[in-house]
């Protein structure tokens, strides 16, 4: 790893233990997904580019539309799926027909892949980058060198 691959996933691993908390960004007291990316990119770049609208936990589903991705083309670094990297942001789409509306950071690579993420009933946990979980992940990115 990099430094700043480091740096992300020690941030990161900072988190695990966080209670789920909708909407919520506070490392030790709650936060969801994107409140954990939300959390780490203000440890490891400063504030954060933009102020996030309320959401709903459907993500939009219903409308269709893939605003967390619209939300990360803006904010992070477009990456091949192909071209892993310890650190890496994690879009998954839960099932085929929904949008993508769950993020985590890849933690550790190779045969034994986990991904630190945040969701309902867990809270902040590092978990296997099992098969289920892999072949839901529809997009990868890396957080910029430098907040914009």
């Amino acid at each position: 790893m990099t430094g700043s691959q480091d740096l992300i996933v020690s941030a990161a691993r900072g988190w695990i233990g966080t209670p789920y908390v909708h909407q919520s960004a506070t490392k030790n007291a709650g936060c969801d997904c994107l409140g954990l990316l939300r959390g780490i990119w203000r440890e490891v770049l400063g504030p954060e580019p933009e102020v996030v609208p309320a959401y709903s936990m459907d993500w939009s589903e219903p409308q269709g539309d893939e605003r967390l991705w619209q939300a990360a083309l803006r904010h992070l670094v477009a990456k091949p799926l192909s071209d892993e990297a310890a650190g890496d942001v994690l879009l998954f789409r839960m099932r085929s027909s929904a949008v993508a509306k769950h993020l985590g950071l890849a933690a550790r690579l190779g045969p034994e892949a986990t991904f630190i993420h945040a969701y309902s009933g867990h809270g902040v946990t590092e978990s296997p980058l099992s098969a289920p979980w892999r072949r839901r992940v529809v997009a990868r990115f890396a957080f910029p060198t430098e907040a914009s």
